[in-house]
């Protein structure tokens, strides 16, 4: 296809322009000043762009051709800046499966009287599992008065075989969990939900699933810290998209400009930032994700392969080409309140021109939309930064959603205030507070 020629164009060219410019800027000086606008520009961050929302990618939508294509673009990127791998990884990919569980039976007993089917689903990879008390799954609890699927999410995240006792009150909407089935990452843990009364001595229980698998990848590149190394501090941003629709105007492609190839091209010129800095106390981490759009399976599956309790931050970028409510030169945290990360920050930016301030669309959830989500339910202070409108963005999920619509300069000025901000969390003098788990719903 013509449009899978113009793309490899496009990345070879890429990765030669990063490779040449990476060689010379070993001969500038490292002051932050000079670092930050020769490195994060306006130029550069109009070039990437310019290839993620592109024609030619169609739309960057979850297991297309083309998503593939910006992946290896984002991986030369990466390769370019001199980033690691993650865990010493062949590739900057980290793939990985989503799977689509279509159930077919289930029979189980508890003190060998037999349960309902009704009242049983098993969140499997597996065609065919069958489990007992000489298993020995780890028996947890769903109690009265606690949030269903908040704390069904929780122990779908524990990457440990679990029996889940759920109280029998909430009989109602037990069966919504079977959504949790249809879409989830690969993995070889189970988790099976039981409503009952009691907890069972002996048990046994035996699914049968028709399993689909679909191939996905991040795109994650490292560069270690130097003297605490096993303290993360995580960029990351989403790299898919919608894809094709309905024409609009002749126009049928989701391009994707400012959802959120704009928060990838940040992710991208932070990572060239801090590497030619090359100071960073703390290891940072670089993180891609694949599928936000589809329900955050990107994220989800990273957050299994880190410790997140050795995240000490995470900056999730969304949406950044265009004037916040407040103007330019500033930018919004979701869920402000729940950590001190935004003060830490704002200090960092004292004597700047910008500002970030909290989220002023607190009944959209926000904090709950991105991908910052999946590891602040573990307790890490990650906030998603954007300055979208969300009460009245015009080309949010529309054909629209072009790069002509962003303010280039402004994003660029966003670009440098993340990473100036940053500064004592990277260098490790300031560690923002956790989340409280159990405040989260």
């Amino acid at each position: 296809m013509k449009s899978l020629s113009v793309m490899r164009l496009l990345i070879a060219t890429a990765s030669f322009f990063l490779l040449t410019s990476c060689g010379n800027s070993q001969k500038t000086t490292q002051s932050t000043t000079t670092s930050i606008n020769d490195i994060i520009n306006a130029k550069e961050v109009e070039r990437i762009e310019r290839v993620l929302a592109s024609d030619e990618m169609r739309g960057r939508k979850t297991f297309s051709p083309e998503i593939d294509i910006a992946a290896d673009f984002i991986a030369a990127e990466f390769k370019a800046a001199g980033l690691q791998t993650w865990n010493n990884a062949a590739s900057y990919r980290q793939e990985f499966a989503m799977i689509k569980a279509k159930h077919i039976t289930t029979t189980a007993s508890f003190d060998e009287v037999g349960v309902e089917e009704k009242s049983i689903i098993v969140i499997t990879c597996q065609k065919q599992l069958t489990v007992n008390q000489t298993t020995r799954y780890q028996k947890v609890f769903i109690k009265t008065g606690e949030n269903l699927f908040s704390s069904a999410r929780k122990y779908l995240q524990t990457n440990n075989n679990l029996l889940v006792l759920v109280d029998k009150s909430f009989a109602n909407s037990f069966g919504n969990l079977n959504r949790l089935r249809n879409n989830m990452t690969k993995t070889n843990t189970n988790v099976i939900f039981v409503l009952a009364d009691t907890e069972p001595t002996n048990y046994e229980i035996a699914s049968t699933h028709e399993i689909t698998e679909q191939k996905l990848a991040n795109v994650v590149g490292v560069l270690p810290g130097k003297s605490k190394k096993d303290e993360y501090v995580v960029f990351s941003g989403h790299y898919d998209h919608i894809g094709i629709g309905k024409p609009v105007n002749g126009d049928s492609i989701y391009n994707g400009a400012n959802d959120d190839a704009a928060g990838t091209t940040a992710v991208m010129m932070l990572a060239k930032y801090f590497k030619q800095l090359n100071n960073n106390e703390r290891t940072i981490v670089f993180a891609a994700f694949t599928a936000e759009e589809v329900g955050g399976f990107g994220s989800q599956y990273f957050s299994r392969q880190i410790d997140a309790d050795k995240v000490m931050a995470m900056f999730n970028i969304e949406m950044i080409g265009t004037d916040s409510k407040w103007g330019k030169n500033s930018a919004y945290i979701t869920g402000y309140e729940k950590t001190d990360m935004g003060e830490i920050l704002k200090k960092d930016l004292a004597g700047t021109e910008f500002t970030f301030y909290p989220d002023p669309y607190p009944t959209q959830q926000l904090f709950y939309r991105s991908d910052n989500a999946t590891l602040a339910r573990l307790g890490v202070p990650a906030h998603t930064i954007s300055t979208s409108k969300m009460d009245n963005e015009p080309n949010y999920h529309k054909v629209t959603d072009h790069i002509e619509t962003l303010d280039m300069e402004n994003m660029t000025m966003i670009i440098k205030a993340i990473a100036l901000s940053s500064k004592s969390i990277i260098n490790g003098t300031a560690t923002p507070t956790r989340v409280k788990v159990e405040e989260l719903r």
